[in-house]
Order: C-alpha cells, then sequence, then structure tokens
C-alpha cells in the first residue's frame, strides 16, 4: 500500500501549502472627494500582494515615473489609462489592479495635464524608502517637473489589470448597468450576474438579440443564463476588448423578453449617426425570440467564486417560463408538439433530431412503446421541473439545499428531458398515432425528509426510463431486418441509445448525492416497459386524471411492502434478503421474487422462493439499484414477467460488490 503513504503524504503537502498566509490586497482611491490626491499616498506591500486602483471624478489616471524623473511615463512602466467618470464620491466601474513583484520602491502619478495634476502634488509610491528617495522627496520633486505630463489621454494600458464592472440586472432591472460604454482596448469587462436568471450574448448591429456569427463562422462571445437569487451571486462573465470596432450585447432569456425589453449594451458604440447606441436598442425592441448559443461560454471565462467553469452546456432553465407550466401539485407537463423557448436545447446540449430517418410504416407494438416511453418521460419531466423551481427560485422549501452546480445538474437533466420527450411525440404525430393524453402526477411531499424523497422519487423515475429504453432498443433491435413489420422502426434505435447515455450520467450524479458509487454496477438494469409504465401508474399517476384512452389501460400493480431488510455485518451493507408482505389474494400460492438485475444476459432475471413468512433471499451476483416483482411462477423470460407479477416493481439497492 505504498501508493496511499504516498498519496497520503501528498495531500498533507497541499495542506501545509495551503496554510501559508494568503497574499495582501490594498484599495487606492483616485481623486476621490475632488481632490487631487492618491488615497493613501504610499504605502508598503510585499512580493504578491495586489494594489487595486479606484477612480473618481474627473478623469485621472495612474503611471509610473522614475524617482528621478516624475510626471513623465518611464519606458515600459504601468500605466492604468485614463478614466473619465462624474463622480468625487462614487467610483467609477472601471478599476485597476496591479502585482507587486519585489521590494523595490515603484513611483506613481496622475498624468492629467488640464490642471497639471501631478505637478500639483498628486502622486503615489509603493515601497518608499524611509530616507534618501522618500516619497516626500518624489512629491517635491514632481511638483518642480517640466509640464505637460505624459503619457495623453488615449494611449492604452500596460502592466496591470484595467476591468470594467457591468452589473446584469441591476437593481432588479432589465438593464446592464453602465450599459452604454466606452473604454479602452485591453480593458477586461467584468459581467457580474445579478437575480434573476440573465445571460450575456454578443450580437451585430443589425441582428440585435440574435448570436453574432461572422462571415467566416467565427462566434461572437457568449454566456450561460445562470439563475440566482442572490446579489451578489459570485457569478462573472470576462471578455477583453480585442480592438476599438463596437461591441453590441444583449440578455437572450425570453421570459419578459429581455432583449427587445432593452436589456442591451454596447461598447464604444457611435455618438453620432444610425449606428448609435438608442438605434440598436430601438432595433432589438422589434426583434424576433432571442436565441443563445447551444454550448457556453464562449470567448469568455465564466467564475463561479473565482472557480473557473469551462463549459456550461449553453443556457440553465428558466424554472418560471410560463411555456414550462412548472406549478405544484401535479400539473400536466407541457402538452406534446409544445415549442420549447430556445435555451432549452442549450442547457440541454443540443436539440432533437433534424432528420429521424423514418421508415415507411410504424407497428402496433412500436407505437405502444412510444406511447410508454412519453407516459414515463411526463412523469420525469414533471418531477424535475417541479423539484428544479423548489430548488433554484426559493419558491418552494427546498432553495440552498443543493450546491449550485448541482442544481444546474438537475436543470440540465430536465431540459434533457424535454428534448428527449420531443422524440416519442415528434414520431407518434409523423405517423399519425394516437398521442399520448395528458396525465396529472403526484409530486412527493414528505415533510419529514423533503427534498430527499423527492430526489430518491427522480432517481426511481430515471433508472425506470433508461431500463425501459434499454428493452425498447433490445426489443426494436431483435426484430431488424426479419418480416415483422416491426423493423420498420429500427430509426428509434440510435435516438433511444444515445439517450440512455445522457440519462446514464446523470443517475451517476444523483447516485453520489445519495451516498452511493457512481458506477454501482457494471451496466444498467432492463425492465420491461409495460412493468416501468405499471410502476408509474400506481405510484405517481392522480387515479382518473388522464386525459386520453391512449396507455390507459396500462395494468397497475400493488406496491411491494418490504417489512425488514436483512443485511450481511460488516459488509458494507450488502442486502442477503428481505422480508416482504405477501398480497392478501397469494397467501397460500406460490409466490416468487423476481430479481431484474445487471445480468445481461437474454433473460436478465432471477428467482428465489418467498417463504410462508415472507423472506426472500437475494440471488449473487448483484450490484446497486435492482428492481423486485412479486410473481407467480418461475423461470419465466423478463418479458413474460410482467403477465405473472402481481406486486411492484420496487427499487432495492443490494450495494456494490466490494467493500473498504
Amino acid at each position: 500500500m505504498s501508493w496511499i503513504k504516498s498519496f497520503n503524504a501528498a495531500l498533507f503537502g497541499l495542506a501545509a501549502l495551503s496554510s501559508i498566509a494568503s497574499a495582501a490586497h490594498y484599495d487606492v482611491t483616485v481623486g476621490k472627494g475632488g481632490q487631487l490626491k492618491f488615497e493613501p499616498e504610499a504605502l508598503t506591500a510585499h512580493p504578491g500582494d495586489t494594489v487595486t486602483y479606484r477612480f473618481f471624478a474627473r478623469n485621472h489616471a495612474v503611471a509610473q515615473s522614475t524617482f528621478d524623473n516624475p510626471c513623465q511615463l518611464q519606458e515600459h512602466g504601468i500605466f492604468s489609462g485614463f478614466t473619465p467618470t462624474d463622480s468625487p464620491d462614487v467610483a467609477a466601474p472601471t478599476t485597476f489592479t496591479i502585482t507587486v513583484n519585489d521590494t523595490k520602491p515603484l513611483w506613481f502619478y496622475c498624468p492629467q495635464v488640464n490642471g497639471n495634476h501631478c505637478q500639483s502634488g498628486m502622486v503615489h509610491s509603493i515601497n518608499a524608502p524611509y530616507s534618501g528617495n522618500t516619497f516626500d522627496a518624489y512629491k517635491a520633486k514632481a511638483q518642480q517637473a517640466a509640464t505637460p505630463s505624459t503619457p495623453p489621454v488615449g494611449t492604452l494600458p500596460v502592466g496591470g489589470l484595467r476591468k470594467l464592472r457591468i452589473d446584469v440586472g441591476f437593481n432588479g432591472d432589465l438593464v446592464f448597468n453602465p450599459n452604454n460604454i466606452t473604454e479602452l482596448v485591453g480593458t477586461v469587462l467584468e459581467f457580474n450576474y445579478n437575480p434573476a436568471n440573465h445571460s450575456i450574448v454578443q450580437s451585430s448591429f443589425d441582428k440585435p438579440c440574435q448570436p453574432l456569427e461572422s462571415a467566416d463562422g467565427g462566434r461572437g462571445f457568449a454566456a450561460p443564463f445562470f439563475a440566482t437569487q442572490q446579489a451578489p451571486s459570485g457569478v462573472t462573465f470576462e471578455v477583453a476588448v480585442a480592438d476599438d470596432k463596437p461591441i453590441w450585447f444583449y440578455c437572450a432569456q425570453t421570459a419578459r423578453t429581455h432583449c427587445q425589453a432593452g436589456m442591451v449594451g454596447a461598447v464604444n458604440a457611435p455618438a453620432e449617426g444610425d449606428r448609435t447606441f438608442d438605434a440598436y436598442r430601438r432595433l432589438a425592441a422589434q426583434a424576433p425570440p432571442s436565441a443563445i448559443p447551444p454550448h457556453t461560454p464562449l470567448a469568455g471565462t465564466l467564475k463561479v467564486n473565482g472557480t473557473v467553469v469551462a463549459d456550461a452546456g449553453g443556457a440553465v432553465l428558466d424554472a418560471g417560463d410560463a411555456a414550462l407550466d412548472p406549478s405544484l401539485g401535479g400539473a400536466a407537463p407541457p402538452p406534446p408538439g409544445t415549442d420549447y423557448p430556445p435555451y432549452i436545447g442549450g442547457m440541454a446540449g443540443g436539440n432533437q433530431p433534424a432528420r429521424y430517418g423514418w421508415g415507411p410504416t410504424l407497428s402496433d407494438d412500436a407505437a405502444a412503446i412510444l406511447r410508454d416511453l412519453h407516459r414515463l418521460s411526463d412523469a420525469l419531466v414533471l418531477h424535475l421541473l417541479e423539484g428544479y423551481v423548489r430548488l433554484s427560485t426559493g419558491q418552494g422549501r427546498w432553495a440552498g439545499a443543493y450546491p449550485s452546480s448541482l442544481t444546474r445538474t438537475l436543470g440540465s437533466l430536465a431540459a434533457q428531458s424535454l428534448i428527449h420527450r420531443r422524440t416519442y411525440a415528434d414520431a407518434l404525430r409523423h405517423y399519425e398515432r394516437p398521442a399520448v393524453g395528458a396525465c396529472k402526477y403526484r409530486i412527493s411531499e414528505r415533510d419529514d425528509d423533503g427534498v430527499d424523497s423527492w430526489l430518491d422519487d427522480v432517481l426511481r423515475l430515471l433508472a425506470l426510463s433508461v431500463g425501459a429504453k434499454l428493452d425498447a432498443v433490445g426489443t426494436l433491435a431483435a426484430v431488424h431486418g426479419s418480416a415483422n413489420e416491426s423493423a420498420t422502426a429500427a430509426w428509434l434505435v440510435p435516438a433511444l441509445a444515445s439517450e440512455l447515455g445522457a440519462q446514464t450520467r446523470v443517475a451517476a450524479v444523483l447516485n453520489l448525492m445519495q451516498g452511493h458509487v457512481a458506477a454501482a454496477a457494471p451496466r444498467e438494469v432492463l425492465i420491461p416497459h409495460e412493468l416501468a409504465l405499471a410502476y408509474v401508474v400506481d405510484k405517481y399517476v392522480v387515479p382518473g386524471s388522464c386525459e386520453s384512452a391512449a396507455g390507459d389501460d396500462t395494468k397497475s400493480l400493488p406496491a411491494i411492502v418490504i417489512k425488514e431488510r436483512k443485511v450481511a455485518p460488516g459488509t458494507g451493507g450488502r442486502l442477503l434478503g428481505v422480508v416482504v408482505e405477501r398480497p392478501a389474494d397469494n397467501k397460500d400460492d406460490n409466490l416468487w421474487a423476481a430479481w431484474i438485475g445487471q445480468w445481461g444476459g437474454a433473460d436478465g432475471v432471477a428467482y428465489t422462493p418467498v417463504a410462508a413468512d415472507g423472506t426472500a433471499a437475494v440471488p449473487a451476483g448483484l450490484s446497486g439499484h435492482v428492481w423486485l416483482v412479486l410473481t407467480t411462477a418461475k423461470d419465466i423470460p423478463i418479458g413474460d414477467v410482467a403477465d405473472k407479477a402481481v406486486a411492484g416493481p420496487e427499487m432495492v439497492w443490494v450495494a456494490q460488490q466490494w467493500v473498504i
């Protein structure tokens, strides 16, 4: 176990490094209160320390000189660029930050020639000596310096980070603040997210509210939606001003049509003519629905509490959008064929295929599979939408229950599930088959564990969806190339298989959230789609609420009541058996526990007898989540289990095969 010792030693070394005192940071005001003064005028800093300069009225800058030649920018010296602003008491949104590299003296001044600020004593030093070339000596020398000071207005910043803060959704309004900006090349625009759910996307002047696409195929910058109730949220997006050409940007939120309502901005827009900021805002008011690229961030840096997020997958699901209809109490999911807002595809990582490769006909069996998958998807979509509302908007009692990264993952799964759902609705509509009618679903309201019980339901529905897709793929693939007319639905196989990948990845995240290993088993569990739907109908569908007869004749099985779980001691929770409550009408009959697990064979199911007291052993070789069904027969293929089932299915965690 030498690698463990090495790993622990590395961790200890990292912990020791993290205990070293962090570098200090200093703020220096420039011209505050209308005074021609830096405050503090002189400070002492150590290597690694940072200093941020904050500017006040009217138009100051920070420039580095030598001690002997004050008021003149030294060769390769630090320069902030001039920063015009109106208020003597409120700092400009633009700052300039430098890092101290050593303990050598640094001499600074303001080069504004209108009033000869440097010669008027507006100077500053870092690490000035206490004798000889002191700060006072430098200040006295500056007062005798020749005019004019250098460099002139318009000189670009160098030697530090010039940053302009832009508030996104300032004071709860649909605005960027500031929104009509004049800035120097090299300045970093730092967009700061405020409540509630905004984005930042670059456009052209002629096509506001639409992502910029250049003639050579390049894209502009784009930052994802980020739903937050906090200000400051800790979420920022940074992009540098690369040249002096105008930059146009907007918020792509379609709820309340933010771009069209005036949530737009410009950098270095002409002050006169027909392409001013006001002209851009007027054009945006008449623009078509907003859009956002499917993958963000683009051409910028997204940070959450200082941590860089390389890929946010596009937009974040807007839990408050009326088109999604997420409401308490089991309202119907969005109707089939709903045109989702454009950011749904962004959050999901893409939309449904443009071409499915339809076959000439669709068999009754394939149509039944599509309807069952649609009904399963309805239940999953509504649970995810409702949970996301409660987690992300503060409308429920779960706000802050999970880190924002996990909440965003659940929102992404909700968006993906909406896209998956379109596959079934599109196919049924294409072949003019009856659509699945809307049903109402029960959302977990158990206050004893709240969000945990909801998460458990989501994982169950996700496992049902995955298992039913595996069954559908196997059924359709088995007849591919045969004389059976179901072969015409072979186009479904790649569509369903691609959905499996997306759902199993998120299932791993949910396993971790429940304290289980992510890869709990070598493969997912196949479950007949009829059994999966029976579980949903019994547990989640409000009786009599479905509007269509399509799929409503599904066999509803009573739930399995597990009275006791027998766990092997010292195994980390390995399940050996269960004690179930025998159904009332099967007290004296033979009863079998059908364990549907990850064997991967043709049947995928093993049977153990249920004793008179309800005891049933768990077969060897199982891991992770499996499905338990009570049947009146044994050794029947998995496809026939539904015909002999009297209770279930029920998800059972049997633990992984190994323990630490």
